[in-house]
């Protein structure tokens, strides 16, 4: 976070997004019926256990991936515009927690962000885990620049049963919030998909879901907004704004 956000002292805002919301630039999701995981079996492409038996299949699958994510024909679109603003404008600190793993909202501006999922920009090196830039294909023929260990690098990214990143801090953040909102999510991956009844424990702050469509925890949430992201999310980024902190009472 940084030392102006730190400053702001209006209530807090948490904003989960999932894939739902990149959908509109382009990436494809993971779990819609034309998705990816339609497409190739998870424990074949993203599981400790299948890079540690075919490291090569599982590189050339997360490859793919980036270079459909640094194409010039996938950019920011009107929903990532529109939280990099609310984080600008509103005036406590706002966090957006996403589960992608593309950069489309540092793209849009947003610079309060934990990708819980990792960063697909990224390469950690298993024999050091420093993690590096990369925005070009990772190859078993690549050294760490670190270590300088050949064949160690995989994506900076999460997967399945591995445990999430930053999850303390993501704790603490849904403890304090005032709102809770959900953008383009499924609702069936967790823990993501049971933060809004960790914020309803706490029970001092509104949750809001912003979807395509009802999501599995839907009737979890006390409003809900249905619709494509790129049309609804800048429509209540407008009226909160133009609500302000009175407006999270109503």
């Amino acid at each position: 976070m940084s030392v102006s956000d730190k400053a702001k002292e209006g209530p807090g805002i948490v904003v989960l997004t999932g894939a739902g919301i990149s959908k509109e630039s382009g990436l494809a999701t993971f779990r819609d019926a034309d998705g990816i995981w339609a497409k190739h079996r998870i424990e074949d492409v993203a599981t400790p256990e299948a890079y540690a038996r075919d490291p090569e299949r599982v590189l050339e699958f997360y490859n793919a991936r980036r270079r459909g994510a640094v194409s010039d024909n996938v950019t920011p679109n009107a929903a990532h515009r529109a939280l990099a603003r609310l984080e600008s404008e509103w005036p406590g600190p706002v966090t957006v927690v996403t589960q992608n793993i593309d950069d489309l909202h540092e793209r849009a501006g947003t610079r309060n962000l934990i990708h819980m999922h990792g960063e697909l920009l990224k390469a950690r090196c298993t024999a050091c885990s420093d993690v590096h830039d990369w925005r070009g294909d990772i190859t078993l023929a690549d050294a760490c620049s670190t270590c300088g260990a050949l064949g160690t690098l995989r994506p900076n990214v999460v997967w399945f049963g591995e445990m999430p990143m930053q999850m303390d801090e993501i704790g603490d953040l849904l403890a304090a919030c005032s709102l809770f909102l959900s953008i383009g999510t499924s609702g069936n991956v967790y823990p993501a998909a049971g933060f809004v009844q960790q914020v309803r424990m706490f029970g001092r702050a509104q949750t809001v879901e912003l979807n395509l469509e009802p999501s599995e925890g839907a009737t979890m949430f006390a409003k809900t907004i249905h619709g494509p992201a790129t049309e609804i999310v800048p429509a209540f980024v407008d009226d909160l704004l133009a609500a302000g902190v009175d407006g999270l009472g109503a």
